[in-house]
């Protein structure tokens, strides 16, 4: 049985946890999931250290494979099942899904993670808020790249649901909640129907709620 090591609230896990139901895989039938990360350590000893030297979380063991990296394994396990809905064989098909992923991890995902952590895991008298506000504003920006071409078009890429939606949604689910929770502190006049439209929408399907985010 496939090994998944993370904690459930993390954005990378969950990334991988997403795509694993949309491939029609449950916890405890098809794959063991072992909480890791944080609160739940794991990930800083040595036998941890020997699947993924980084010390971070997911990380995959599927059989003799083990994967660190989100989108390295989402790929891995879309290549693998011979899902082609959500990562095509085709080049040109693939390359429009990744470039939203690779997007989503070094450009979006970098940017909003430093207004993330500072909210979410940094104390209130240690917060600098004009760099979170910085990180929250320009992640705002960089979303709407995303709710112009949702303006387009019902999704990221190509004309369905693919891998590219998970990661975005994931990070946008992320930039809505800060700007709800901390209004008082944010700008949150960004104003982005089509991209809020298309978050109900994918975060509607089954396998996100079978994938249990957030739980």
């Amino acid at each position: 049985m496939m090994k998944l090591y993370g904690r459930r609230s993390s954005i990378n896990v969950q990334k991988v946890l997403w795509c694993l139901a949309e491939l029609g895989l449950e916890e405890g039938r098809d794959f063991e999931r072992i909480d890791a990360g944080l609160q739940f350590g794991v990930n800083d000893t040595p036998e941890y250290l020997a699947l993924n030297p980084n010390g971070l979380v997911p990380v995959l063991v599927d059989g003799a494979t083990v994967l660190w990296e989100s989108n390295t394994i989402v790929r891995y396990l879309a290549a693998s099942r011979g899902n082609e809905s959500l990562l095509p064989t085709d080049p040109a098909g693939r390359a429009d899904i990744e470039k939203w992923m690779d997007w989503q991890l070094a450009t979006l995902w970098a940017t909003l993670r430093v207004a993330f952590l500072g909210l979410t895991r940094t104390p209130e008298n240690e917060r600098n808020y004009d760099t979170i506000r910085n990180s929250h504003r320009q992640a705002g920006h960089l979303l709407g790249i995303a709710n112009a071409a949702l303006q387009e078009q019902p999704y990221l890429a190509l004309d369905r649901f693919t891998a590219a939606d998970i990661g975005v949604a994931l990070a946008a689910q992320r930039w809505f909640m800060l700007a709800d929770k901390f209004s008082e502190r944010l700008d949150t006049s960004a104003d982005m129907p089509a991209l809020q439209s298309w978050l109900e929408t994918v975060t509607q399907r089954s396998a996100y709620g079978a994938a249990r985010i957030g739980q």
